[in-house]
């Protein structure tokens, strides 16, 4: 990164357009950016600009009247890193570096990722908070991939990056009644990310190893829970109160020592929040949990979800942020569920999920208002993840888009109500916007737009299926879990991440290079004619590009496979190996993003809304842009330069002429 000082003793007393120029922060232009993860918006089905007209988005509607407006199409992969980072960089993944979220490079194993595409170190160029910090204005940062660790100085704020690497960001742990074949059939699936920590737990309910101080009687033995999570201490005691009517467990009794009793949950309902300690590297984590009880059978089944404060001293910069933010807002729920999905395999889990949402809308838009009255930000830019996890969980998508094979499984009035759920979601997106509105003076930039929109997800793809009936991949399966574990030495090719396969004729093993002769292009050629024939009644693969065409598709061809995939769409690519080795399966969730072309897709697209000085009053931007050229925009709406890595355009039509 160029520092301020050398710029200023430059030689050439005018700097050019790409170089980063002090600003007076009395007077620079604020801004204020909302990026909501996932917010899709297409001219057909989420018409969000006709919502807005007819007044279900009333602060929309406002800043449509006050700006320009208009769709903006992402990136391939159409995922989270990559397109964040394309938004805040104005550059494609050949240039910012971020292709994926997990990435492998050259010189380390496949067998886990080198390079993490939610960290800021995966990033080859500057965000754009580096250039606003570096023009002297104050900056804040609000659950943002990519912007941890933490690269803004003194002065400005990081509060919880999302999945960066860079502290204890405790996700939230579903406990069910232990069994084997669930518990195989998830496998991976329960992990976050697929390797990381287990998002559900399987266990044993048994007899309680110490009295419960205070704990009512119970008509069928009470049974006890170890709800201990990431060092926190906790525990259930399921109890069936006596003379109600009613055989079997009703209630969930919560105590982290079993002598001071925290509450009583009956299914469906949530506990307080009550402070809690977590460990994380050797280190007490101050904290706060809350829990649910999803649902408890008679016969003793349950699925408790226990969630964790989403601030903590450790993911903030500086520390004390947290606190701050949390006597303002309340203990944070950044967003509902996880990656992958769990609260999609029962009826309860919708409840759980809408709650759940809730509280995170509630939360940011309050974290809004404590973000200008605490930190006093020149440039505030503020992600949230619940509208992707929305519109790629089960319960939604599939029924209101009608390109889905699932649309005609509800009727119009089962629709009506989905409609009304989601369009929660939209208004809480709204009302946060209003929030900003309040809060920024008239001659602010203020910006909506969003990494990526969704689409309806059908069948999954099982790659490694394809490559194993093939003899390619040689995989053994535990029989208790379910979890595959791949024999990468005697394995000439393997699917991972979200588009990349694989290819090595000498096998995989080892520190991996890349392959080059005469056997890897007879197997690159082979594995070519077997993705061509996969078909499922049509064909699955839309595209299978060689690497060296990666900049062809805007990707850096030293972070990806051999061979990469687009999708058609209502396929998605899946590392999961099955014991039924077959090629396709149903998804369990109705959404998704990644690996569809996005410029032949418009359910991936997202709005783009722009305030401030010289841009054009009620204009409705003729075109769809690219979010490459949200950027540019941005800076040329604030009066700043243009860096030469952004790769994206300013759209001229959008700004009144001089």
């Amino acid at each position: 990164m160029i520092s301020l000082a050398l710029l200023l003793s430059a030689c050439d007393p005018a700097p050019s357009p790409s170089t980063p120029v002090a600003t007076d922060p009395d007077t620079a232009t604020r801004l204020h950016w909302f990026i909501p993860d996932g917010l899709r918006a297409d001219p057909e089905v989420f018409d969000v600009y006709r919502w807005a007209r007819e007044g279900k988005l009333p602060h929309l509607k406002a800043l449509m009247e006050r700006g320009a407006y208009g769709y903006s199409i992402p990136a391939f992969p159409s995922h989270t890193p990559a397109n964040t980072a394309t938004l805040l960089t104005g550059a494609l993944p050949e240039t910012h570096g971020v292709a994926d979220g997990p990435m492998h490079v050259e010189g380390f194993p496949l067998a886990r990722p080198s390079v993490g595409g939610f960290s800021s170190a995966a990033r080859k160029v500057p965000a754009a908070w580096s250039l606003f910090e570096e023009a002297g204005q104050r900056v804040v940062l609000l659950s943002l991939p990519g912007s941890t660790p933490p690269e803004l100085g003194p002065g400005s704020v990081t509060v919880r990056g999302r999945w960066g690497g860079w502290g204890p960001e405790l996700p939230a742990v579903i406990f069910e009644r232990a069994d084997a074949e669930r518990r195989k059939a998830m496998a991976r699936s329960a992990k976050l990310f697929l390797v990381g920590e287990e998002l559900t737990r399987f266990v044993e309910a048994s007899e309680a190893t110490a009295p419960w101080a205070g704990a009512p009687p119970s008509d069928t033995p009470a049974r006890e829970i170890d709800l201990s999570v990431s060092g926190a201490p906790l525990y259930g005691l399921l109890v069936d109160p006596p003379a109600d009517g009613r055989v079997g467990y009703e209630r969930l009794i919560l105590s982290q020592d079993r002598a001071h009793l925290l509450g009583t949950l009956a299914s469906g309902e949530w506990s307080a929040w009550f402070p809690a300690t977590a460990r994380w590297k050797d280190v007490d984590v101050p904290t706060n949990q809350r829990v649910e009880l999803i649902k408890l059978g008679d016969d003793g089944f349950f699925r408790v979800r226990v969630l964790f404060d989403g601030l903590n001293a450790l993911v903030t910069e500086p520390p004390e942020a947290a606190e701050a933010l949390r006597s303002a807002a309340g203990p944070m729920v950044d967003y509902p569920d996880s990656y992958p999905a769990q609260l999609v395999f029962y009826p309860e889990d919708k409840g759980a999920f809408l709650a759940e949402s809730q509280q995170s809308l509630a939360w940011h838009r309050s974290a809004v208002d404590a973000v200008y009255t605490r930190f006093t930000p020149d440039v505030f830019i503020h992600g949230i993840y619940t509208p992707n996890q929305m519109l790629t969980s089960r319960w939604w998508l599939g029924h209101l888009d009608p390109a889905s094979r699932r649309y005609h499984e509800v009727d119009d009035a089962a629709r009506a109500r989905l409609w009304d759920e989601v369009m929660g979601m939209y208004r809480g997106i709204d009302e946060a916007l209003g929030r900003a509105v309040a809060n920024l003076a008239p001659d602010a930039v203020l910006v909506l737009s969003s990494d990526h929109g969704a689409i309806p997800l059908e069948r999954q793809v099982h790659l490694n299926n394809l490559f194993a009936a093939r003899g390619w991949l040689t995989v053994t399966v535990d029989p208790a879990t379910g979890a595959p574990e791949v024999d990468w030495e005697d394995s000439k090719v393997v699917f991972l991440n979200t588009y990349n396969v694989y290819i090595d004729p000498e096998g995989l093993g080892g520190d991996w290079t890349r392959a080059r002769g005469p056997a890897y292009e007879v197997l690159r050629a082979e594995v070519e004619a077997a993705l061509a024939g996969l078909r499922d009644g049509e064909r699955a693969v839309a595209t299978a590009r060689r690497w060296e065409e990666a900049g062809a598709q805007g990707l850096p061809g030293d972070r990806v496979g051999d061979l990469l995939l687009t999708a058609a769409p209502g396929y998605a690519w899946t590392e999961q190996l099955t014991d039924d080795r077959a090629l396709f399966s149903e998804a369990q969730v109705s959404g998704y993003k990644q690996g569809v072309d996005p410029e032949r897709t418009p359910g991936l697209w997202t709005p783009f809304v722009i305030v401030g000085p010289g841009v054009k009053a009620g204009h409705r931007i003729a075109e769809p842009i690219h979010a490459i050229d949200q950027l540019p925009t941005i800076l040329r709406a604030m009066g700043q330069p243009i860096p030469a890595t952004v790769q994206g355009q300013a759209v001229d039509e959008l700004f009144a002429p001089r």
